[in-house]
């Protein structure tokens, strides 16, 4: 019989399981349980083991959780940390790992208190941060889809920015244009920053009116079956100025260069630095403060993180942002966002809007 995806999810953890010699995980974080057990409710805790795997919840998801929980054990609770240390006790499960990254201390310090001595609580953040990077057919299907809608509330939009439009109302026309061809919720709220504004990289739409002159500064996404995209564009209203040209350029070289460098097994950082040399060579080193790009699917922001700090490997099937910027305080800011796939032979770029500079 073939290997349900969701078998093939449990079976990765479970090698995690065996190499750090544990008993078991229990996981609390949404996007997760939602990629191990299929489970899309806003409540709700995961245990696996070697040889089994149960979701918990409480009496309001009992029956959507026998919808969509699949291949896993339904337990009930009423009180989330009872239902996990009761369910520990009763498997009898001694060194149990967590992900300390969603576990918040309050949670944590009952579970000291109210198992026994002898069992360890494992924290677990390396060993697990990478679980969801790696995107099959289906996943790469839903995110192709939350682009497209995006992409096509862009263009929706564009009418609205204008010379003496507002930001706001035109954030507003955006998300009411994403929502009524399928998404289930902005991704984050939408960034619409014009002027001096868009030196703010997460400028959000504001009741400022755009003016002849100013660069306009989009970064919009949307949530589609659960999965996310993610995408700037900088824009400008009238006939830009020759410093205007030339920060957009530096920009966008230095997003083509991240993109270019990308292929398996490269070190994380090298992406990010392709894009934050470029810049720095050009002399504007100190008005790029961020990382280069972030993973998406279940989260926004997820793994891997794309910065100079990063010791993994760029792997086949990860889906993440390429994004540099320049924001230079009290005069403006540029920032140029695609998601892009790792295949076999580089980048394969899933965001389509064009990069050239667009005059509105």
């Amino acid at each position: 019989m073939k290997e349900s995806r969701y078998e093939k999810r449990l079976n990765s953890v479970r090698k995690i399981i065996e190499s750090s010699q544990l008993d078991g995980i229990f996981f609390t974080s949404l996007e997760t349980i939602r990629y191990l057990s299929g489970f899309t409710g806003s409540d709700g805790a995961f245990v696996t083991t070697q040889k089994e795997s149960f979701f918990l919840t409480d009496s309001r998801y009992w029956t959507q959780a026998e919808e969509e929980v699949k291949g896993s054990r339904i337990i009930p609770y009423k009180k989330k940390m009872e239902g996990i240390s009761s369910l520990i006790l009763e498997l009898k499960l001694r060194r149990i790992g967590f992900e300390s990254a969603s576990l918040p201390f309050s949670f944590y310090r009952f579970l000291k208190e109210k198992l026994p001595p002898e069992v360890k609580l494992i924290s677990l953040e390396e060993e697990i941060k990478n679980i969801r990077a790696l995107k099959d057919p289906q996943e790469l299907a839903l995110l192709r889809t939350a682009i497209e809608i995006a992409s096509d509330a862009f263009f929706h939009t564009l009418g609205r920015l204008k010379e003496g439009g507002q930001e706001r109302e035109a954030a507003l026309e955006m998300e009411w244009f994403m929502k009524r061809k399928g998404a289930e919720a902005l991704g984050f709220d939408i960034i619409i920053a014009s002027g001096k504004r868009s030196a703010f990289p997460h400028g959000r739409a504001s009741g400022k009116q755009i003016e002849k002159g100013d660069f306009i500064l989009m970064d919009f996404g949307l949530g589609f079956q659960g999965y996310h995209s993610d995408q700037t564009r900088t824009l400008v209203c009238g006939s830009p100025s020759l410093e205007q040209q030339k920060i957009y350029r530096i920009v966008e070289e230095a997003h083509d260069k991240a993109i270019e460098k990308v292929r398996p097994g490269i070190p994380i950082a090298e992406v990010d630095g392709a894009a934050r040399e470029h810049i720095r060579s050009q002399g504007y080193g100190e008005y790029f403060g961020h990382g280069t790009g972030h993973g998406i699917g279940l989260a926004v922001h997820e793994d891997p993180v794309v910065n100079g700090e990063n010791k993994g490997l760029v792997q086949e099937g990860m889906v993440f942002t390429i994004e540099p910027g320049i924001y230079i305080p009290d005069w403006g800011g540029v920032r140029i966002e695609d998601m892009v796939l790792v295949t076999p032979h580089g980048a394969e770029v899933l965001t389509y809007l064009p990069r050239e500079l667009k005059i509105v």
